[in-house]
């Protein structure tokens, strides 16, 4: 009978807890990069919650003027290679970033700890007025994770942020880490910590260093992300941006189907009605048109209108759809301003920093642009211009982790919780007047209708939905999602949904601001419409949205009304785009209007929009 090896009498000494924690854990420490050799101790530790680390390490403080510079160094030395050399390091707060104020207000003794630990000297400052510096001043210090479980696009799918007690937030950074450091969720106690281990054998004093952006190689792009830590002027860096080439677009081409090019799509019957697979919302309840059947599978129909991504085009050759191969290009955050960016001109007023199309809200990837946008973010701080931005993750709606500030270092670390966009945050909003709030944001829901790609065939349904915020609008507070949002469809129970419908709306919006007439309003946004899907289908797919024969679709355009200032220096309202929605929620237009699936349908499919409130853009 062979020996075992070393390693395998090592595994059978382990108790069975331990290799249930291998089970449970080890994914998450071989993704973390923890050594295996440190594994038995960590259980050890993690089970015990041993927190040793006073046992060799010391905190420093020295003071620079009125700055305290702290350090961590060690008591004694330490081998790399030993099995005891993993530490645990608690962590002070873990909340998520909507939660940050209440929390402050209202949990004992965490205001004072956060104001020590970040050397914020708060006995001649106001509460208020700490918990604004603790809000500034916590991105130096925040790290995140996401519970990977949770289903993607709920609340409890957000990142989660964390502070890590006086020791852990204490370690500096360095470009030549001695330490490296990753949270680390125990599964047991449902608890989040760090753990930390040596990258190197370590002598008595050694100061210990971390890497605060690991894994970023690029100079321009790592110079961007330390600046929170390592301030920085990044101005001399061309902030202006380019098409990208069609690689960037080519790697969301595995998502997407593309219908056979040679396949001569034949049209829908006409010696009998289009049999109609409808799986959408309520949609089928609403469809009462005499001109179209239902079925009960993809087989029989020649629609197909559903409510998930369709991948079979090819599979379906001779069927309608109601999506657009490519189509992502105006859902998805990132590439919706690329695209929208083929409407302007290239040209910048070197005043204002203000660029074409003026719809189009200045928009930085910042997972691509990062440094390009720490220029510009720069280069409006110089100026004293607006500098609010709303940052945004590429494809998640109804407000979820959207972020409002003007703290740079804010939006730095953002992206460490997943893919952002930078827009260009509506300072300047118009305001709607609620007798019982005050001003508030509103934003405006049109329905758009594509049924061609080539020739260019664009619908708006004349129907549009308001959506408004429950607190009076200023630019303070970026955190209250009530004042600053306004999806308040998925909000907690109690707090105010307002409701205006489109008809009492045009009246009301005349009378707050009779100096406007929402008819010229109107046309603008329309011409934001042709504009924007004229941009969105000027280049091929992948690069465009595909010209599909049997493809149509519907889209839910969410905008704002922003003031702006024409070259006579008169206040003008100007329409800005805010996202367009794949397969948007219709319950309120079925609702308030039930002809509604009539209307989609007749226009999508029949090409007739007489006497239905739907007028033809292109």
């Amino acid at each position: 009978m062979p020996h075992p090896t070393e390693k395998e009498a090592a595994k059978k000494e382990q108790p069975d807890g331990y290799h249930q924690f291998v089970e449970i854990h080890g994914p998450q420490l071989l993704n973390s990069g923890v050594p295996d050799f440190y594994w038995p101790k960590l259980y050890e530790k993690l089970s015990n919650e041993t927190f040793d680390a006073g046992e060799y390490f010391k905190l420093l403080c020295v003071q620079s003027g009125d700055e305290n510079k702290w350090k961590v160094e060690t008591i004694q030395p330490i081998e790399s290679k030993h099995p005891n050399s993993i530490f645990l390091v608690d962590h002070a707060w873990t909340y998520r970033v909507s939660d940050c104020r209440p929390q402050l207000e209202q949990i004992p003794g965490l205001l004072e700890r956060m104001a020590a630990l970040m050397d914020i000297q708060s006995e001649e400052s106001s509460k208020e007025e700490v918990i604004e510096d603790i809000l500034q001043k916590m991105w130096k210090f925040n790290q995140t994770y996401r519970i990977g479980n949770a289903t993607f696009g709920s609340d409890e799918s957000m990142p989660i942020w964390y502070i890590m007690d006086e020791f852990g937030s204490r370690i500096q950074h360095s470009d030549s880490p001695t330490v490296k450091m990753s949270p680390f969720f125990f599964a047991p106690l449902q608890i989040s910590f760090t753990l930390m281990w040596p990258l190197q054998d370590l002598e008595e004093n050694d100061e210990i260093t971390r890497d605060f952006v690991p894994n970023v190689g690029d100079p321009e792009t790592r110079k961007a992300k330390l600046i929170p830590w390592v301030p920085a002027d990044m101005t001399d860096v061309d902030y202006f941006q380019k098409e990208p080439d069609v690689s960037f677009f080519q790697s969301f081409i595995k998502l997407e189907s593309v219908p056979d090019p040679d396949h001569k799509f034949r049209g829908l019957p006409k010696d009998r009605n289009p049999r109609v697979y409808l799986k959408y919302m309520s949609f089928h309840q609403y469809l009462t048109d005499k001109r179209f059947d239902l079925v009960e599978t993809m087989e029989e129909a020649d629609i197909i209108f559903i409510q998930r991504h369709f991948k079979d085009f090819d599979k379906y050759p001779d069927t309608c759809v109601n999506q657009f191969p490519f189509e992502r290009v105006i859902t998805v955050k990132d590439l919706l301003a690329v695209v929208c960016r083929r409407a302007g001109d290239g040209k910048e007023d070197p005043d204002t920093l203000e660029r074409n199309p003026k719809w189009l809200p200045v928009t930085y990837n910042l997972e691509t642009e990062i440094s390009k946008f720490v220029s510009y973010f720069q280069q409006r701080e110089n100026k004293a211009l607006d500098n609010h931005w709303i940052c945004k993750p590429w494809n998640l709606a109804r407000g979820l982790d959207m972020h409002v500030t003007n703290n740079l270092d804010y939006i730095l670390r953002l992206p460490e919780s997943g893919p952002k966009v930078a827009c260009k945050y509506v300072h300047d909003p118009v305001l709607f007047t609620r007798e019982d709030i005050g001003n508030v944001k509103f934003d405006i829901r049109y329905i758009v209708m594509l049924s061609s790609v080539s020739p260019l065939k664009l619908y708006v349904y004349r129907v549009f939905w308001l959506r408004f915020s429950n607190r009076p609008f200023s630019l303070d507070h970026f955190d209250d999602y009530e004042k600053h949002f306004t999806v308040m469809n998925y909000v907690e129970e109690g707090q105010k949904l307002k409701q205006v419908n489109y008809d009492e709306y045009i009246p009301m919006f005349e009378s707050q601001y009779p100096a406007y007439k929402w008819a010229e309003v109107e046309e603008d946004i329309f011409q934001m419409f042709r504009e924007m899907f004229q941009a969105a289908t000027a280049l091929p797919s992948p690069q465009g949205i595909s010209n599909c024969p049997q493809a149509r679709a519907m889209y839910a355009i969410d905008l704002l009304l922003e003031w702006r200032k024409n070259s006579k220096g008169e206040r003008t309202i100007q329409p800005v785009i805010c996202e367009v929605n794949f397969c948007p929620d219709c319950d309120r237009a079925c609702k308030y209007h039930p002809n509604f699936v009539n209307d989609v349908f007749s226009t999508l499919f029949m090409d007739d929009i007489e006497g239905r409130p739907v007028t033809q853009l292109l």
